[in-house]
This record gives C-alpha cells, sequence and structure tokens, in this order.
C-alpha cells in the first residue's frame, strides 16, 4: 500500500490532469462538430486535434528525459474507426483489416502487408518535431498510435460508451485484437508508458504534430498539423519527498495538453518496488511477479520519480498492492496496459537480479490507469441439488509458450543457487467464459470448489465439483487461490520431465487480451484487479472467473516457483506450460492445453545463462 506521503504526493500530481481533461472535451467538442449530412463520406472520417494550445513538461532530475504527452488525438467521425488485427498462428505474420460499417453493410477493407508487426498499435503513426525558442530544430520522431488509447468523447451526443477494448495488447503471444475509435469519440496519440523519454533542457519550445504521409493516404485523413507550445520544467522528489515542494526551473513553451485518461509513467522504468506485478507491494516477499533492485526496505523502494497520474473515475476494491504477481511487467496505463516491456537490470543493494517493474500509478480497483474493474459476485449459497454437466457451451484453456525468460540466482533466501524464471499464461478461447466458485465451511481451511455452467441465455443450468481453493496468507497475496489451475514443468530434450514448478495454485485475473476475435470474447472483463477477484481473508465465498478471449499470466522467479537448474547439465530444455493438469475443470477440448518453449542453458554454476530461440515467428524471450 502507499505511504501517506507517497498518496500526498500523488494527489498533488494528478490535480493538473483532471483540469486538462476538461480542456481535453471542451476543445475537442469545438473542433469535432457533426459533418454535414450532404458532403459526408461513406466510412469514417478522421481528423487530428491538439486539445489544447500549450502544456507543462516535467524533466526529473532522478531519471532524465522528457515524456512528449501532447495531448494530440485522432477523432472519428460519420460512424467508428475500427480494425481488426489477427494472425493465424505463430508461423505466420500479423495482418491488419479496416471494418467498415455502413448501416447494415460492412465492408473489409485489407491494409497492406508488413504494415503492423505485433499488436501493440499502427507504427510511426504520429510524426512530432520539437524547435526551441531560437527557432533551431531539436527533434524530430515518430509516435505509435493505439487506437483503443485514452478515448473519450468529443461530442454531446456521441455513444455514451465505447465499444472497443481499453488497450491494445503487447504479450507476444497474442493472437487477436480489435482496435477502435468509437463515432464521435477521439483517442489519444501519445504512446504512454511505451514512448522513451526525450532529451530537453528546461525551456520552452514549439511541437509540431502531424500524421505520417501513409496514414493520411490509407486512411483519407487531411494533412492538418497541430502546433502547440512547451514548457519544460527541471524536477526533483529530493524536494518533493522531503516536504520542501518541488525543485523546478522551467520557462514558457509550446506542446500540448495531457489528456483524459492519458497514459502515466508512475515510476522510472528502473522500477519502484520489486515484486510489483500487477501493481507494488512493499513487503517483504510480497508477491511472486517480477523483482527489481529497490530500497533496502524490504524488497520495496519507493524507485525514481512519478509522472502525472491521469485522471480516472474512483472504483472499488482494494489497493494495487494485491495485484502483485501476474505478469514480469506491470499493465501499462490506458495506451497499453497489459505491459511487456522487459528490462535487463544490474545488481541493486538488495543484490538482485532479475526482471524490472515500474511501479503502478493506478488508484483503488484499477489494473490499467482508467478502467473500472469489479470483480463478479458468487453465488450467496452452496449449489443444490445433483451434480451435472450439461450440454452446454464451455470453455476451452490452452497455453501460450513460456516468455520473460531469465537466470536468477536465489536472491538472500537461497543463496548459492540458481533459479529460471519465466512468465506463462494460459488463456481461455471460449466459448464460454469459466467461471469457480469456493464456497467454505465453518473451521475448514480449504474452499470446496465448483465449476458453473450456463445457457446461450446466461441462466445457470449446472455445476459440478472441481477441487479447492486455499488461502494464501503471504503479503502482497493474502487471497484465495484456486488449486491445480496450471502446471510448469521443465523437460529435458527428450520431453520428459527433469524439474517441476511448486506453483500450482492460482487467483484467476484477466490480466492479458489473448485474443479478442474469438466467438464471444468480452472486451470488457471484469475480474482484472486482483483485489475484487480473489476474497479476503474471511470471505465465506469467491467467485473466480476467466473470460473468453482473456489469459492469466503468472511470473515464476521465487524459488519453489522458478526452475532450481543449479545442478542440471549444460543443453537444450524445454518449459512446458500445463493448463487444466489433472483435467478437473470441463472444457471443450483437452488437446491444447501444453504449450512449450525451448531454451538452452549455459555457464556454470553461479554463472548460468540461458539462450531462448524463437518461435517460430515470435523472436521473444
Amino acid at each position: 500500500m502507499m505511504t501517506r506521503s507517497q498518496q500526498g504526493r500523488t494527489n498533488r500530481l494528478t490535480r493538473p490532469s483532471i483540469a486538462i481533461a476538461a480542456a481535453v472535451a471542451v476543445t475537442a467538442g469545438v473542433v469535432a462538430a457533426a459533418p454535414d449530412a450532404k458532403t459526408a463520406q461513406p466510412g469514417p472520417k478522421l481528423s487530428l486535434i491538439a486539445a489544447s494550445a500549450s502544456v507543462t513538461l516535467d524533466s526529473w532530475k532522478e531519471d532524465p528525459g522528457v515524456y512528449l504527452d501532447l495531448g494530440t488525438y485522432l477523432t472519428s467521425e460519420n460512424g467508428a474507426f475500427e480494425l481488426k488485427v489477427t494472425r493465424k498462428s505463430y508461423k505466420d505474420p500479423v495482418v491488419a483489416a479496416q471494418i467498415i460499417r455502413d448501416g447494415k453493410k460492412t465492408q473489409t477493407k485489407a491494409l497492406p502487408a508488413g504494415l503492423v508487426k505485433d499488436f501493440s498499435g499502427l507504427p510511426d503513426f504520429a510524426q512530432i518535431s520539437v524547435i526551441d525558442a531560437a527557432g533551431k530544430s531539436v527533434l524530430e520522431k515518430t509516435e505509435a498510435f493505439c487506437p483503443n488509447n485514452a478515448s473519450g468523447r468529443v461530442r454531446p451526443d456521441a455513444p455514451a460508451n465505447s465499444k472497443y477494448p481499453q488497450s491494445c495488447p503487447v504479450n507476444p503471444f497474442t493472437l487477436g485484437s480489435v482496435w477502435g475509435v468509437e463515432n464521435g469519440w477521439a483517442a489519444n496519440t501519445y504512446a504512454g508508458y511505451y514512448s522513451d523519454a526525450v532529451q530537453l533542457p528546461a525551456g520552452t519550445y514549439t511541437a509540431k504534430i502531424s500524421v505520417t504521409k501513409k496514414y493520411r493516404d490509407l486512411f483519407g485523413i487531411e494533412d492538418k498539423p497541430q502546433s502547440v507550445k512547451v514548457t519544460v520544467r527541471e524536477r526533483s522528489w529530493e524536494g518533493e519527498g522531503g516536504g520542501e515542494g518541488v525543485s523546478a526551473s522551467s520557462a514558457s513553451s509550446e506542446s500540448s495538453a495531457s489528456s483524459a485518461g492519458a497514459s502515466s509513467k508512475t515510476a522510472a522504468k528502473s522500477g519502484a518496488s520489486s515484486h510489483a506485478g500487477h501493481g507494488s507491494a512493499a513487503s517483504e516477499h510480497a508477491g511472486h511477479a517480477a523483482a527489481a533492485p529497490a530500497a533496502p526496505s524490504g524488497h520495496a523502494g519507493h524507485g525514481a520519480p512519478a509522472r502525472t497520474d491521469a485522471p480516472a473515475a474512483a472504483t472499488t476494491g482494494a489497493g494495487s498492492t494485491f495485484n502483485v504477481g501476474h505478469g514480469p511487467y506491470p499493465p501499462a496505463p490506458p495506451a497499453l496496459p497489459w505491459a511487456l516491456k522487459k528490462q535487463a537490470t544490474e545488481k541493486g543493494a538488495l543484490g538482485r537480479q532479475g526482471f524490472s517493474a515500474a511501479a503502478v500509478g493506478d488508484r483503488t480497483g484499477q489494473t490499467d490507469g482508467s478502467r473500472q474493474a469489479p470483480g463478479v459476485q458468487p453465488n450467496a449459497k452452496r449449489p443444490a441439488g445433483k451434480a451435472t454437466v450439461p450440454d452446454v457451451p464451455k470453455p476451452d484453456l490452452r497455453s501460450l509458450p513460456a516468455y520473460g525468460i531469465t537466470v536468477s540466482d536465489g536472491y538472500e533466501d537461497v543463496p548459492g543457487k540458481d533459479y529460471l524464471a519465466f512468465s506463462a499464461n494460459v488463456w481461455n478461447a471460449g466459448p464460454a467464459k469459466l467461471v469457480v466458485d469456493g464456497f467454505r465451511s465453518p473451521g475448514k481451511e480449504l474452499m470446496d470448489a465448483y465449476q458453473y455452467f450456463y445457457d446461450a441465455d446466461g441462466k445457470q443450468v449446472g455445476y459440478t465439483p472441481t477441487g479447492t481453493m486455499e488461502w494464501d496468507p503471504r503479503p502482497g497475496h493474502e487471497h484465495w487461490h484456486f488449486t491445480d489451475f496450471a502446471s510448469y514443468r521443465l523437460l529435458k530434450a527428450d520431453q520428459k520431465e527433469t524439474v517441476r514448478s511448486g506453483k500450482e495454485a492460482f487467483c484467476l485475473a484477466n490480466t492479458d487480451a489473448v485474443d479478442y476475435t474469438v466467438k464471444n470474447a468480452n472486451w470488457h472483463p471484469d475480474n482484472t484487479d486482483l483485489s475484487t477477484a480473489c476474497g479476503q481473508e474471511n470471505s465465506i465465498s469467491v467467485r473466480e472467473v476467466l473470460d473468453v478471449g482473456s489469459g492469466d499470466t503468472y511470473t515464476q522467479d521465487l524459488p519453489g516457483q522458478s526452475f532450481d537448474i543449479t545442478d542440471l547439465p549444460n543443453g537444450t530444455y524445454y518449459i512446458q506450460v500445463l493448463a487444466n493438469p489433472e483435467n478437473r475443470l470441463k472444457e471443450t477440448n483437452h488437446d491444447n492445453n501444453s504449450a512449450l518453449r525451448k531454451v538452452v542453458l549455459g555457464g556454470k554454476k553461479g554463472a548460468r545463462t540461458v539462450k531462448v530461440p524463437a518461435h517460430h515467428l515470435v523472436d521473444a524471450n
């Protein structure tokens, strides 16, 4: 949980964004008037707008660089701007098509081959030029664009809610995604957490932002660059943290405003706490997520300075501390929430190596910086009547190949050991969501778990016992785990088991959008936040859900979860991710539950190495 001083600092940094958010809505509403029906062309009309004529950006002494959150938006009128992005398999390239809806008629327009290479957005979409007060060019760069990013309405008669997802997935093994800007809405062109900082000294500048020519030609976007004033001021956490105010030097300049829901990088990429998966945990061994060098208080430090938080609606649930463990990287803010941006880190103050995780700036109950993530409620009573498994649609659990693979030592816990750490994801290809309820009998430590089944109208029509749930009391966990959901094994070259991970109990959460193009995929899943999904110690019942199209990533980096390779000979091995290992869960297909990832171990004891060959066209470790 955040300390009181950290909360105060966060609140101070949030207020400017809220004011800017209002400016976005007002400015956008004026610019994006409804088009004349006589001149409107079939399909969406896209335009680049700026939310504000000026913006102030911070350059932190502890984290040198400026993040160009310039507040430019792409608006869509005359219909929604929609893209479908898919790949048939990991042997096939990623392809994209525009979906154009004109009344009852739907047209699919294939985009040029090679335009997109992954699922994180349209590369090199925005061109940014910056000149200083003397008129000298100091920066030229392009920015990728996620159409699902930090969107909002630009006119009062626009749909109240966008049907599109609130992020572009960046899991290297994503299979399908849908990107879109709703009719009468606008999406921020800033890439958020995934935009690298640029070097700009304190001073005044003018930023010119435009859509690059290939996208103007492809989507019929008018060539109307936006020019905004930028003030870069230098700040320091030394004054901020000590309660003496911020050390800052500033001047007036040209750039656009930070946006409503625009991404906020809440800590330097070196990470604000170790073991921060979905969130950051401040207590020792807080969870099983990524570790980063930190201050010598447990495994947590406050890390490097934060960027201004994005404004967001209040939500319910516990703090992000409870989200540790589900991924080697933190969820990004709205631009690209499910982060897989791995960083190599040097040994820190605690002598730890491995994954680097940035702290997450989510408020209560949030996992992506903006969206509400409520948990579904379990049935109030145990199921009555005879257990049955009806002939209705069921989930299809599938495993993704392991990724985020690295070698670590035993830390201070088990010194002198070598471990193979990795991340694993099990996802639901549908067509039905996985629903598991746990019920507690008075005096018993375990809950009895049941899987529920539903007909096409969503009515519960059956249930069956499916194992147990156990309470995990460790700081940073403190929630109920469903047992035997998945298992992880290290196989020898002949694919026979040599080491098994001790991790087999899970709190289910929809952390990654793996394929939103499958039948019945839910683009706005609940249970994305572990604090709402997995109950409390005194819970009498718990409901855990894995929705269609989504998966749950867990990082195995602590001894007992990662593989002990201390005494294994060098050579070829396979990491096996196995869903539903005991076949206790009822699903449509049990033949796709296993995924293998080849690794090659080398080096010597105390200095082991791992090479991770590409998995077909996916060249990410």
